[in-house]
Formats: C-alpha cells, sequence, structure tokens
C-alpha cells in the first residue's frame, strides 16, 4: 500500500517508517519544514535509504501542502503533532494550532483526497489521573493540561470527519511509549542521559505518578496492525503494555540495567503544577487485541526490563552523537 506518514521524523514515526517499509509497503514520510534541511529521525540508522521511502518537508498547519501530498495515498497515519507537557504551559496556541487546526487540515485532505484509511493518533493523556482502572475506551475524557485539552479536540475533529462525512478514520491512544530515539524531554532518556554522564545525583521531577509504558517496537507494531487491518472505522483503541508502573520503581530499573547505584534530588522545573499532574494511567487493551490481534512483545515488568536494556544500551551507543545533553533540562 501507499502509507502517508505525518510526522514522520519522529520517535515513533521513525520506528513506524521503519517497520512499514520492511512490509513491503511505499511510504511518504512528512517531515516538518526547517531551513537546517534536517529531517529528524528519518534520516537515522539507514532509513532513508531504504526502497520505497519518500521524504517530503512540510507542515500539517498548512492546508494546502498537506492536500498535495495526500494525492495518491491509500492509508494515512497521522502522528504529526506537539507533545511535550511542559512546553504547552508555555505556549498553548501553539498546540491548538498544531494539534486541532493540523488535525483538521489532515482529515479533510484525506475528505478529499478519498483516502481508504485513516489512522488518527491520541495519547493516554487525555484520560487524565485514571478515575478507575484499567482505562477502558469508555473512560471520562480531562484536559489536565493545555496538551492534553489539544488532543481531545483533536480526536472530536477526527472522530466528526467520520460521524459528518464518512471519512474512514479510526483513533489510536498510545499509553506511555520509551525506546530508542526517544527526546530527552522524556523521563526515561532524561535518566539514561544523566546515568551516562556519570552524574552521581539524578535531578528528576514526580516519582510517584504511575504510568503504563510501552516499548517503542511494540507500538510501531500496533500502528502496522491498524494500517493493514480492517474494520475499526470511527472507534477509539488503546494500545499499552497492559500494567502500571511507578517512576521510582523505573529508576530502580535503570540502576540495576546500568550497575549504578541512583540517588534523585526532586528538580522543581520538572514538576507540573498540582492539579495538572496525571497520577495514574493503566491501560485495558482487551480492544485492540480482539480486533486487530495486536500484543505487546515487552509486557509486564520482565518486558519492561528488556525494553530498558534494549534502550539505555541504544542510549549508551548513540548519545554522544546524537546531541543528547545532561546538563540541560528538555521541555
Amino acid at each position: 500500500m501507499k502509507v502517508l506518514v505525518t510526522g514522520g521524523e519522529g520517535f515513533i514515526g521513525s520506528h513506524l517508517c521503519e517497520s512499514l517499509l520492511s512490509a513491503g509497503h511505499q511510504v511518504t514520510a512528512l517531515v516538518l519544514y526547517n531551513s537546517f534541511n534536517s529531517y529528524g529521525w528519518i534520516t537515522a540508522e539507514g532509513i532513508a535509504s531504504r526502497d520505497g521511502l519518500h521524504i517530503v518537508p512540510g507542515d500539517v498547519r498548512d492546508a494546502d501542502s498537506i492536500q498535495s501530498v495526500m494525492v495518491g495515498q491509500d492509508v494515512v497515519v497521522h502522528l504529526a503533532a506537539l507533545i511535550a507537557i511542559p512546553y504547552s504551559y508555555q505556549a498553548p496556541r501553539s498546540y491548538v494550532e498544531t494539534n486541532i487546526v493540523g488535525t483538521l487540515n489532515v482529515m479533510e485532505a484525506a475528505r478529499r483526497a478519498g483516502v481508504e484509511r485513516v489512522i488518527h493518533t491520541s495519547t493516554s493523556e487525555v484520560y487524565g489521573t485514571a478515575q478507575y482502572v484499567p482505562i477502558d475506551e469508555k473512560h471520562p475524557l480531562v484536559g489536565q493540561s493545555p496538551y492534553s485539552a489539544s488532543k481531545i479536540g483533536a480526536d472530536q475533529v477526527a472522530f466528526s470527519y467520520w460521524s459528518s462525512f464518512g471519512v474512514p478514520v479510526l483513533t489510536v491512544r498510545p499509553f506511555n511509549t520509551y525506546g530508542p530515539r526517544q527526546s530527552q524531554r522524556a523521563f526515561i532518556p532524561s535518566v539514561i542521559v544523566q546515568i551516562l554522564s556519570g552524574a552521581r545525583e539524578l535531578s528528576l521531577g514526580a516519582l510517584s505518578p504511575t504510568r503504563d509504558l510501552t516499548f517503542v517496537q511494540d507500538s510501531a507494531a500496533g500502528f502496522r496492525a491498524l494500517v493493514e487491518g480492517h474494520g475499526g472505522e470511527g472507534e477509539v483503541f488503546n494500545m499499552g503494555s497492559g500494567f502500571e508502573i511507578s517512576m521510582a520503581e523505573v529508576v530502580d530499573m535503570l540502576s540495576e540495567v546500568s550497575g549504578r547505584v541512583l540517588t534523585v534530588r526532586e528538580d522543581l522545573q520538572r514538576v507540573r503544577p498540582v492539579n495538572s499532574e496525571v497520577e495514574r494511567l493503566w491501560s485495558d487493551s482487551r480492544k485492540i487485541a480482539e480486533s486487530f490481534q495486536w500484543k505487546p512483545d515487552h509486557g509486564g515488568k520482565e518486558g519492561l526490563f528488556s525494553g530498558l536494556e534494549k534502550t539505555f544500551t541504544w542510549f549508551r551507543d548513540n548519545h554522544q552523537s546524537s546531541g543528547y545533553d545532561p546538563t540541560r533540562y528538555v521541555v
């Protein structure tokens, strides 16, 4: 199939492009235009030289460019978004413009182009702190940050194009993805980069919140299952590993993986406002398992430990050449 991946240069997007190319699909990666001519992670590890890949610079906020790249595509995976929660406190309007208006442009372009299948990417953050666990797709939506509010808006735009115009869109809600190539702004890379720098004390935010952590290759496999599958239009599918773990426990696991005894100090600039912190996330992913036969290879604590080992090894081998910097906090 011909598959358009918006945000193809990003963490999850680059892994998804790899997976789709390995399956023989023709992939167009829409990457955010910039004057440095940087295509992000899509140029890493030989991905850009793979047969079947076409890279197009653009911006989901520009309706005309999205319309032109949409022509001739069979399936669209819409991943492009602003995702950093701390920066959404500083620049909330940019999240509305990218995540909501950008999604509107993608849906309208897909409608006009007659695309066969649109996979819209949501986030577990739209649920806010769990009101019950595990969280299924019927859980209320609570926007506890400008980021999560913008993603709730984007989800509703996507659904409206299904219900109003029959655009064949389904929504996937990944829970917290981790792995090679992730931004240093995320918790696990931040810990690892500080460990590799030899820091005696880690600067971190809150350690009590729990998350449902999914290895990025499992997330890419889930997206690919949705690309290649049938049905599910107008529906939402959670995608998580199916268990919760606190950030304090993750630090303990990374201590074991690295062979380092770690001490932690709370860095207040890394702590969310009290009413904005999502304290608990735990996915019920039975629906995607039943509908698309997806389940994570790195499930449970043993799977998480294996995923953390792979992630640590990648950062150990790549953190210096890839621009990670342990001396600064990345929002």
